[in-house]
């Protein structure tokens, strides 16, 4: 038996790392073919409650297994599992791939909360696996030209930030709107992003101060409920004020409004969705009333946190302590919660 946060001693690989995929849904079909495109890793199985979408999956690698449980997909002999089930799932799903040796890339959120996030990283620590969270928004080439022209300097001392995710839909799966299931609505669905585009954005300063309301179907949050809308100011170390804006169905004229703008003393700069779109983004700078646009779509990003992750595997990489920062991110959406009222 392994003991706890024990993995089993690292191998040299002469093959491509073996993958199992738990959850294979639209993103987690996605993601995984992304990870098989880089060519360097193989799918040796699958998992999922849907036979359909078990078989959608099966058609990226024919060659996969279709296991039964999370513990048949982890018997495997994998080198890497990837979670893309419901939110609940993620840090004991971690866990477990990582005390059996196994590396791990989950969707967000990596916990429902910051002491299971924690649990996760403490477990990849532990056992000297590499773990990674999907991310996606910081591969995307307009946020990357942002936070470039913020550590060249360019801005000046970076004083405020606003960063906005107004879905037009929702989810469409029941247990988003489970608190006990989902770990909370669309500050844990989207605000995670924003969350983290903002500190990793600015070199993760400590946040001293947040304020923050959070409303269901327009009224203050209620015990048993998760929040459609969500509004919080983080006030960090460096000085600078972060205003952070998420929801679900807001009727905000178009599919989706994305953006995640940083002012400082010299200029702004800008990520933003173009045309609604949920997929197509622009970096523009910001002198004054001049605007210069940095990139614009379109940019395949979707795939690259994935794919990212499937390429450090594959040369060998074990535990990177920037791990550390998905419990910092967890955190910080604890404390909004709690600042709104929410136990």
């Amino acid at each position: 038996m392994i003991a706890e946060d024990t993995a089993p001693a690292p191998r040299a690989l002469t093959r491509p790392p073996r993958l199992g995929f738990a959850g294979v849904g639209w993103i987690g079909r996605h993601r995984m073919q992304a990870m098989l495109e880089t060519g360097l890793v193989e799918a040796a199985a699958v998992l999922d409650p849907s036979p359909d979408m078990a078989a959608e999956a099966l058609k990226l690698a024919p060659g996969a297994a279709r296991a039964d449980d999370f513990e048949g997909l982890l018997a495997m002999d994998l080198d890497g599992v990837v979670i893309a089930t419901p939110s609940a799932l993620h840090a004991d799903q971690a866990i477990q791939a990582l005390r059996r040796g196994a590396a791990v890339f989950c969707q967000k959120p990596l916990g429902r909360d910051a002491a299971e996030a924690g649990a996760a990283v403490a477990a990849a620590r532990t056992t000297d696996r590499l773990l990674c969270v999907d991310f996606s928004y910081r591969f995307t080439e307009a946020m990357r030209a942002v936070r470039g022209r913020i550590g060249d300097g360019e801005l000046g001392r970076v004083h405020a930030v606003d960063l906005v995710f107004h879905n037009a839909y929702g989810p469409d799966k029941p247990w988003f709107y489970d608190p006990g299931l989902s770990g909370g609505g669309c500050l844990m669905d989207l605000g995670v992003h924003l969350v983290d585009l903002a500190l990793w954005t600015l070199g993760f300063p400590e946040v001293e101060r947040i304020d923050a309301d959070l409303f269901a179907g327009g009224r203050p949050l209620t015990a048993g409920a998760v929040e459609d809308y969500a509004a919080a100011t983080l006030r960090l170390s460096s000085g600078a004020v972060v205003r952070i804006a998420c929801s679900w169905r807001l009727p905000a004229g178009c599919e989706a409004v994305i953006s995640a703008a940083f002012y400082g003393e010299r200029g702004g700069a800008a990520m933003r969705n173009v045309g609604g779109s949920f997929y197509d983004f622009t970096a523009e700078l910001y002198r004054g009333c001049e605007t210069q646009v940095l990139t614009s779509p379109p940019d395949a990003w979707g795939g690259r946190a994935a794919a990212d992750w499937a390429q450090r595997l594959a040369r060998g990489a074990r535990f990177d302590p920037e791990a550390e920062r998905f419990v910092a991110v967890s955190q910080v959406l604890d404390r909004i919660y709690a600042t709104a009222g929410r136990a």
